[in-house]
């Protein structure tokens, strides 16, 4: 399968060959699917916290006697059947951080790539970069190349300038190769890839 490239003004310069193995099998969602909430999962902060009834305020007394008084046996006000007692079994401060197997990882990406390809959503370009850091280049430099919304730039080494100018605009950020995930991916209505940074990730994929 070929793909075209394109320059800075969205001119075709080019063209670039991807193995059919890589980019041009069936797309499986299960796998994106599974990624996605792993990396949604990693970035929970897990800072709720409930108190039991060690931790609240009150005193550890018996309020009455055991037995002849007519009442339910109490053993100390905190107890959790009581208001402003402690919590049983309540949510505690933790990590939701899991790992998946990199192989999962890869055909996740490899299927997100996939998928932008194949609906016409993966530009390639010969190179992005920019003699000074200015926002407004930038914006036209991705205007041309059809970034319309939420879209992400990847490159294998991303230029200092051109990074700096597009971290401006909303929705759009920029990548290196070897950090690009599934999410990164599906989240973007737009995929502008370098020709080196899709080379790149044909070989980690393949």
């Amino acid at each position: 399968m070929q793909l075209d490239i394109v320059n800075g003004n969205n001119e075709k310069v080019g063209a670039i060959d991807v193995r059919d193995e890589v980019f041009g099998g069936q797309v499986n969602a299960g796998l994106v699917w599974e990624s996605v909430v792993r990396q949604n999962a990693s970035e929970r902060q897990g800072t709720h916290a409930t108190k039991t009834r060690g931790m609240v305020s009150g005193t550890g007394k018996k309020p009455w006697r055991q037995k002849g008084t007519g009442r339910a046996r109490v053993g100390e006000a905190r107890n959790p059947l009581w208001r402003k007692g402690g919590t049983v079994f309540g949510p505690q401060p933790r990590s939701y951080d899991y790992a998946l197997p990199k192989k999962v990882e890869r055909g996740a990406l490899r299927a997100a790539l996939s998928a932008r390809i194949q609906d016409g959503s993966l530009v390639v370009v010969e190179s992005l970069s920019q003699a000074e850091v200015k926002t407004k280049t930038a914006a036209e430099t991705l205007k041309k190349l059809g970034v319309t919304g939420k879209a992400v730039v990847v490159d294998v080494a991303l230029d200092g300038n051109f990074a700096r100018s597009v971290r401006n605009i909303p929705g759009v950020q920029a990548i290196p190769s070897s950090r690009l995930t599934a999410r990164d991916v599906v989240q973007a209505r737009r995929v502008i890839a370098t020709r080196s940074a899709l080379e790149k990730l044909q070989e980690a994929l393949g």
